[in-house]
């Protein structure tokens, strides 16, 4: 096991990484309240982990409520969170329960809002079980449901008290899901660590063959780079934006196409290499680098190309995205492999340039 701690003052949190971490409730218990936890998981990943999570957790004597939801990102929504509020009231859970999300990004996104806002504010566990999870959505406090007409647009920032990611769970995750995570694996080189993205490119094989030792790797470098960015700018103020890189693309992907049409990882890989086009297209990234990115996400079996939505339908979407300020869209760009800037001011003629050229029919 391997641990990253998340520093924010009284609200240090360690992030677990290792196999067999799901049955580890000697790390869950010394930072329950209460020993009463209510597990929020959907109905794939329940018939996996939810049995061996409860059980654990049950012989050191953490009594357990099972809510299980419906699988996908179409169903983060208020209609699934009042499930889950349904089920803490009629279980009677109060503030000393605390909220374990077991499954992935829409899991600990939708539990974690929950957790959030059911009587303001429970405490909140995350046992994430995708790469994508594990890498991105788990850490850092961001928790949402979707809005029909954005990703992402109803949410609060709730920091977890622990996060465990237990990579044998990797091992059942569909290979759809597994390229999915890589997305925001090659996510973090690109913006912050050149010498990861070098690795990735070296090890792209190993990690869509599930090595265990890449995987742990991987997952521990993507978290360590997450930790220190959140670290520096919690609720997003100013440098946290850069986690956001090929999200302005991708969510806007994600709403145009129907939530769930494409998987979230997809969306921004395609958005990574918009990014990067739209960066060349400022003169921001050299061509070289622009490719290796397309290269690298190819290679891990990623789209690099937008579905051709309406070039009007992009900026549209884009136009609702959380990171808009003073009704200006921002971008998340490369100004070299290793490092991103904000930018909010992108010439129309060189965003629609890209739209046509980075989209696909």
């Amino acid at each position: 096991m391997q641990t990253v701690r998340i520093a924010l003052g009284a609200r240090t949190y360690p992030i677990h990484v290792g196999s067999g971490l799901l049955v580890r409730a000697d790390l869950v218990a010394p930072v329950l309240p209460h020993r009463r936890a209510a597990i929020v998981t959907n109905d794939t990943v329940a018939p996996l982990y939810l049995e061996p999570l409860a059980a654990a957790l049950g012989a050191a004597r953490i009594e357990s409520v099972r809510i299980v939801v419906p699988d996908g990102e179409d169903h983060k929504s208020w209609q699934t969170l009042n499930t889950v509020f349904d089920a803490l009231v009629r279980e009677r859970c109060d503030r000393q329960t605390a909220i374990v999300a077991l499954g992935g990004g829409v899991i600990g996104d939708l539990a974690g809002f929950a957790a959030a806002t059911y009587q303001r504010g429970v405490p909140f566990v995350q046992v994430p079980t995708t790469l994508l999870a594990q890498v991105d959505s788990s850490v850092g406090g961001k928790t949402a449901i979707n809005h029909p007409r954005g990703k992402n647009m109803i949410g609060a920032f709730h920091q977890p008290v622990l996060v465990l990611a237990d990579t044998e769970t990797l091992a059942t995750l569909p290979e759809r899901e597994l390229r999915a995570g890589l997305a925001e694996v090659i996510k973090h080189g690109a913006i912050r660590d050149a010498a990861f993205f070098d690795w990735l490119e070296a090890n792209v094989d190993r990690l869509r063959a599930r090595d265990p030792e890449s995987l742990a790797h991987a997952v521990r470098r993507s978290v360590e780079i997450k930790a220190e960015v959140v670290a520096l700018d919690e609720r997003e103020t100013g440098l946290r934006a850069v986690l956001n890189f090929g999200h302005t693309f991708g969510h806007a992907i994600e709403t145009g196409l129907g939530f769930g049409t494409w998987l979230h990882g997809e969306a921004v890989a395609a958005g990574m290499a918009m990014a990067a086009d739209l960066s060349a297209r400022l003169g921001l990234l050299d061509s070289r680098s622009a490719d290796r990115l397309r290269r690298l996400l190819q290679q891990a079996g990623l789209p690099i190309a937008g579905p051709r939505l309406h070039a009007d339908r992009y900026v549209e979407l884009m136009a609702i995205d959380k990171k808009v300020q003073a009704g200006r869209a921002r971008f998340i760009l490369l100004e070299r492999l290793g490092s991103a800037v904000i930018r909010s001011d992108v010439p129309p003629e060189a965003l629609r340039g890209t739209l046509a050229d980075a989209t696909a029919g």
